[in-house]
C-alpha cells in the first residue's frame, strides 16, 4: 500500500465519513475537483495553508487507488 494514505482519514464522526487529509476537513474529493478544474498546487497550497505538498500527493493517491478498486459506469454517448 502506497504510504501516502496514511495521510488520508474516513472517521464517520468528521465531515460524515467522506475521506480527508488526516487532521483536518478537507475533503480529498475537493483537492481533486480543483486540480481538475485547473487550480496549480500553488494555487491551493496557498487557498489552503493547513495542506502540504505531500498531502495533495495523497490526495492523487487516494485517486488513483480508488480509481483500481472500483468500477464506475460511464455514460455512452449515441452510438450510430
Amino acid at each position: 500500500m502506497n504510504a501516502l494514505l496514511d495521510r488520508i482519514s474516513i472517521d464517520p464522526q468528521v465531515c460524515g465519513g467522506k475521506p480527508c487529509i488526516k487532521g483536518t476537513r478537507i475533503w480529498v474529493a475537493l483537492i481533486l475537483d480543483f486540480l481538475a478544474d485547473g487550480m496549480t498546487e500553488a494555487q491551493l497550497l496557498e487557498e489552503y495553508p493547513q495542506l502540504t505538498h505531500p498531502d495533495v500527493l495523497a490526495a492523487l493517491a487516494f485517486g488513483a487507488e480508488m480509481s483500481r478498486e472500483r468500477i464506475m459506469p460511464l455514460p455512452l454517448g449515441h452510438v450510430a
